[in-house]
């Protein structure tokens, strides 16, 4: 099955309240035989959702030496687990929700410590360094990071696990499909080494691709990239599970470059059609006035999909949940 690449009208609402138009489908979705320009399905490629046998194995085994740390990185039963966010001003919003339900649910360790690292107006170039600062708000997000690490208690030496949003501004500007997923995805591969260069404990990093893009009245995000955000992520991901040396993550391999990739909640749905693996729809009151920024409501739905995956990835359970 062929999925046609649709383009935008500019007619946001109409697209959304009726997603036959426009024919997209999550890519989780996709069974072995559907393409979409090209591209399998499957979170990890083939139509799988689950990360191959070898790399499931090595996040394991990370995910096993998260633990608590003093701030000069020294396991301590009284330290901290580190989890940042590095994102855009959409993440932001959704991580602020998620650090409210993390004070609320019992099942998460007393050690966890979230660090919303996210940045208005600061988009993967920005991330990258491909944008000067002026274009992101006047400062890098870099700068701002450091600022919320150091208004967090949290020490460099305590992050051990982050969540990554990222996606460019306008990623029209970058040309169709593929070659804004393949401008992503290099963002990305920066990013995550100099993650890795700054946080020498981090052990693992869950990325997500955009939310759904069909209520978009501006160009920040619109369908299909929104949806094609989700392919950058994936090559990324790959790119390291074939072994590329600019993202290792084994110290047997040689230089350390790179945290260990993993997918963490899949956002995309197809409006309020959803999508067949669970009950995620998107409606029209999820997004702010420009369709693209997250309402509170909308926020809180990302939120939620990041607590239930913590709460429930094999990766993550380990040391997030006060238990195991």
């Amino acid at each position: 099955m062929i999925v046609s690449h649709w383009i935008p009208d500019r007619t946001a609402l109409a697209m959304a309240q009726d997603a036959r138009l426009h024919q997209l489908r999550a890519l989780t979705d996709l069974k072995p035989g559907d393409l979409y320009e090209g591209e399998d399905g499957g979170l990890y490629g083939q139509g799988r959702n689950r990360p191959p046998r070898e790399h499931f194995e090595a996040a394991m085994a990370r995910a096993a030496r998260v633990q608590p740390l003093d701030a000069l990185g020294v396991p301590d039963e009284h330290g901290l687990v580190g989890l940042l966010a590095v994102g855009f001003s959409n993440t932001f919003l959704e991580f602020r929700e998620f650090v409210s339900l993390t004070r609320r649910e019992p099942r998460v360790s007393a050690a966890i410590r979230p660090v919303n690292g996210a940045q208005f107006h600061a988009g993967s170039a920005a991330w990258a360094g491909r944008e000067s600062p002026d274009a992101s708000g006047g400062e890098s997000p870099w700068h701002g990071l450091e600022e919320r690490l150091a208004q967090s208690g949290v020490s460099a030496f305590q992050i051990q696990t982050a969540w990554i949003k990222l996606s460019p501004r306008e990623p029209s500007t970058l040309g169709r499909f593929p070659a804004h997923a393949a401008r992503t995805a290099s963002d990305l591969r920066i990013v995550s080494q100099r993650l890795m260069r700054r946080f020498p404990n981090l052990r693992l990093a869950f990325l997500s691709s955009r939310a759904f893009g069909g209520y978009a009245v501006t160009q920040l995000s619109p369908e299909p990239y929104a949806y094609e955000s989700a392919f950058a992520v994936r090559s990324l991901i790959l790119e390291q599970i074939r072994g590329g040396e600019s993202l290792n993550f084994d110290c047997a391999r040689g230089p350390v470059r790179s945290p260990l990739l993993l997918w963490g909640p899949y956002l995309w749905a197809s409006g309020t059609s959803g999508r067949e693996r669970d009950d995620l729809v998107w409606t029209r009151d999820d997004f702010g006035d420009d369709g693209t920024h997250p309402s509170t409501a909308g926020a809180r739905k990302v939120a939620h999909q990041l607590m239930t995956f913590m709460t429930t990835d094999p990766a993550a359970t380990p040391w997030f949940l006060a238990h195991g």
